[in-house]
């Protein structure tokens, strides 16, 4: 697995710090229109970052499991696009109709289902991680 520099570990971290922040503050209601673009900041950084420590190896398993992960970080920048989208409704026009079920139907799919898509990527974040941990450290031992 290709480890990351100083800075882009510093990147990195920062990255996962303004997640939690942001996704912590906008849970208590606090400057949900700040911490919404601080979330989806933090996304990026963490998601980019993440997607440069490529695996060059040949081991199938660690290649699923990557893919996985890129997975989940595709899926934490759409839950902080969504997130954005609950706070300023930047795609309510799209869903606008003539006998006015555009708002419920934007409401119904759209607003707040950043929640959704945060819980799946977290969910995969923490599966993709314990499995290659362990994967590489059975690698390492053969």
């Amino acid at each position: 697995m290709k480890k990351l520099n100083n800075w882009q570990n510093a990147l990195f971290l920062i990255g996962g710090l303004l997640m939690v922040i942001g996704a912590g503050c906008y849970c208590f209601l606090l400057a949900r229109e700040v911490v919404c673009w601080l979330f989806l900041a933090g996304a990026c950084l963490f998601a980019v970052m993440q997607m440069m420590q490529t695996y060059e190896g040949s081991e199938l398993t660690i290649r699923r499991l990557k893919r996985i992960q890129n997975l989940a970080d595709i899926c934490f920048i759409i839950s902080g696009m969504l997130m954005v989208d609950s706070v300023y409704n930047l795609i309510l026009p799209l869903f606008d109709s003539k006998d006015g079920a555009g708002y419920y139907t934007y409401i119904q799919y759209v607003y707040n289902k950043w929640v959704i898509l945060l819980l799946i990527a977290a969910l995969l974040e923490l599966y993709t991680t314990h499995r290659l941990d362990a994967e590489l450290k059975r690698l390492k031992n053969t």
